[in-house]
């Protein structure tokens, strides 16, 4: 072989190198992205199941409260025994910017009252709740006969919760949002 063809195998050689190791990083950077909107989806998949078993179990609070206790649009607050102890907690699930976050707040003294100042436990449920970028509501509510229930009703006249969460890693690549949806109806409440 001469010295030019020596050369041209060379280029020939570095070329396809250089093409298959860009292949290969841009491939391990694709499954990255895929793999992290997996992992978050499965975060907030376990987190709605959460809140949906929690929202089943409203019951009245240990001081006599009705068990819906707050109705926001990224905001839900109410009374259940979460933890199977036969102490009702409060409970909040807040969509903080994206971040959607379970606070609970044990009843003290006796009589039992329930102080929001400083939660017992704190649990972050997904880190990429796109609800709030994309102006869609968290909460919804309705009354008995199914009709939403607006900001002006009374919490008292809710019957029928449904959740809604949009998963997404990074909202400009593909592959896009999910959107994860739940719902409960207040079981113990009385009528």
């Amino acid at each position: 072989m001469t010295l030019v063809e020596v050369v041209m195998v060379s280029a020939i050689f570095g070329l396809v190198m250089f093409a298959l190791g860009e292949s290969i990083v841009s491939l391990y950077k694709s499954n990255a992205y895929t793999m992290a909107q997996a992992v978050q989806v499965q975060y907030a998949r376990r987190g709605v199941q959460t809140l949906v078993r929690d929202m089943r179990e409203m019951t009245y609070a240990d001081d006599g409260t009705f068990p819906l206790a707050r109705m926001e649009e990224h905001l839900i607050g109410f009374y259940s025994d979460i933890d199977r102890d036969n102490s009702v907690e409060y409970v909040e699930y807040e969509l903080a910017s994206t971040t959607l976050v379970k606070r609970t707040y044990n009843a003290t003294g006796s009589p039992p009252t329930y102080s929001t100042t400083t939660a017992d436990s704190v649990q972050i449920l997904s880190e990429y709740a796109q609800n709030r970028n994309q102006g869609t509501s968290t909460f919804y509510y309705f009354d008995a006969n199914g009709n939403p229930a607006t900001s002006s009703a009374l919490v008292t006249d809710v019957r029928f919760i449904r959740v809604q969460t949009i998963i997404n890693v990074d909202p400009v690549r593909d592959p896009g949002q999910f959107m994860l949806r739940g719902s409960a109806s207040l079981r113990n409440v009385k009528l």
